[in-house]
């Protein structure tokens, strides 16, 4: 009686570990899938955060290539304008050098006529003003040193 009360008490014992082993191992499977729940979690909202970021810059590529595009196309568009251009401004600057030649000719002599009557007439008012300015220099002196004597010592 006293072996099979063992036995029991073995087998009741043995039931409560298995039972609370049972136990452990649900808690321990269900942390296991929480944190396995959380990984793919994090993992689901960083993969949709990296794949905005590639819709983003894909859009950005696509903008910055389109507006690339309308750059080259503008550019090719102008750039026979351009050319033309160009082409009739040297054209228009050809025809004008003679024209220009021409009117430097004419009035270099003018100029030239008009700084040879002038020029005796300068140098003349410069020799008959040049006293009256030494005159008027040695007046402010003058009236410099009086007042200057008309003050107090200090």
């Amino acid at each position: 009686m006293k072996a099979s009360l063992v036995a029991a008490l073995v087998v009741v014992l043995a039931v409560a570990h298995g039972a609370e082993s049972v136990s452990v191992m649900k808690r321990d499977v269900q942390a296991e899938v929480d944190r396995i729940s959380k990984i793919i979690n994090d993992m689901s909202v960083s993969i949709a955060s990296a794949t905005q970021d590639m819709v983003d810059k894909v859009k950005a590529l696509e903008v910055t290539n389109t507006a690339q595009t309308y750059v080259e196309d503008s550019r090719a568009k102008i750039q026979p304008l351009v050319e033309k251009v160009q082409a009739e401004a040297a054209k228009l600057q050809k025809q004008l050098k003679p024209f220009i030649a021409n009117i430097d000719d004419k009035v270099k002599p003018l100029t030239d006529n008009f700084n040879a009557q002038v020029k005796p007439l300068t140098d003349n008012f410069y020799t008959q003003v040049e006293p009256l300015t030494e005159l008027i220099q040695k007046f402010f002196k003058q009236v410099m040193d009086q007042t200057k004597a008309l003050l107090p010592p200090q």
